[in-house]
Formats: C-alpha cells, structure tokens, sequence
C-alpha cells in the first residue's frame, strides 16, 4: 500500500477568514486567489463545483441562440456578476444587458438596472441557490425575466422555466415550463429548439 507523503496532507489549505458581517460586493474585486466564478451570497463565499457537460451544452446552446436574437440595444454575457446589493453578487451563467451599461474591458459587474434577463442552469450543488435564493433577490432587485433551465433525467435535454416580474407584488411569476422548444416575444423574439443542446438537432 502507497502512504501518501506527510507534506501533502497535513498542510491544511488557507482558506479566506470572513469578517465580522461577512464580506461585501467590493471585497470580491480585493481578496487575492478567489477560484473562478466565486459568488457572493449574504455576505457569503461560495464557489462553484466543476461544470457538468449538461451545464456547459446548455449555456452554449442558449447563450447562442441569444446572441443572434437579441437586438444592438442589448448585450448578451455569460458568467458575469450582478451587484445587487452591498453582501450580494452573483453569477448568474448568462446574462442580457443593456448595451450602453458596458463601462470597458476591465468591467467586472453590473448593476440591476443594467439587466433585462437573468439564466441560471442548475446544477447539483446549486440547487437550492438557483431555485430559491438568487430568484427572490433578483426579483426584490427589480431584474425583469428570470430563467432555471433544468436538465430532464429521463430525457437528457434542457427545461426551461420562465418567469416574469409582477410589478405589484415585486415577485416572479411563471409563464410556462418549455421542453424540447423555447419560443418567446419577451424580452425579445426568441425560438429555440431545446432538442439541439448537443448540436444535432431531433
């Protein structure tokens, strides 16, 4: 039996001590060595688990049908934050934005204001986040459309579940759940076909 030699498991690995509070939205841009696509919840960290195939063909496939969709008014990005608020900047994996939002190169963030969509994929780890938590504070954030895209077990393909702010109540409401074709008129002329998630469609 190999041991493993003593120098590769008794270092423990350093890890960032929160402060008192937590962090905030601007620590994200100061604390050195954050792995990629570190989010910022409720003054939290939280890091992201290795991306799944499903996760990766799903945000190619919407992300692209987006880009040719979208009108020059609007931008769409992947894997940028939005600061909602001073503890809170996540991730969502594909964002619309407003294309006079863009600040240069070095941008790093949105703000609300700036978002017209917001698109989670779900992941495993991500589960409760993207089906509760980032949802409630998109919507308190007053970010229009909303989309969990699910991946069906039986099926392999990409769900989509739509959802729209009800300006009265401040809170998301479903306008349908899309399977093998996402075809919409808000907040753009859109028709995808689910079923080409793998680049050949059915």
């Amino acid at each position: 039996m190999s041991v493993m030699p003593e120098t590769e498991w008794t270092v423990p690995a350093t890890w960032p001590i929160p402060p008192a509070g937590g962090y905030t939205a601007d620590d994200l841009e100061r604390l050195p060595n954050l792995p990629p696509h570190t989010e910022l919840i409720d003054g939290s960290l939280v890091f992201v688990s290795p991306q799944t195939k499903f996760h990766m063909r799903a945000m190619r496939l919407l992300e692209h049908h987006l880009l040719l969709a979208a009108p020059p008014e609007l931008e769409v990005c992947r894997e940028m934050t939005v600061r909602l608020g001073p503890r809170d900047r996540p991730e969502p994996d594909i964002l619309v934005v407003r294309a006079d939002a863009d600040t240069g190169p070095r941008q790093t963030t949105y703000y609300p204001d700036d978002v017209v969509l917001a698109v989670e994929v779900v992941s495993e780890d991500s589960e409760a986040r993207d089906r509760e938590t980032k949802p409630f504070k998109y919507a308190k954030a007053g970010i229009p459309h909303f989309w969990r895209v699910e991946g069906d077990d039986r099926t392999g393909l990409p769900v989509v579940h739509v959802f729209e702010l009800e300006p009265t109540t401040g809170a998301y409401v479903g306008t349908g759940i899309h399977r093998d074709r996402l075809k919409l008129s808000v907040p753009f002329a859109l028709d995808i076909d689910l079923t080409a998630i793998d680049g050949r469609p059915a």
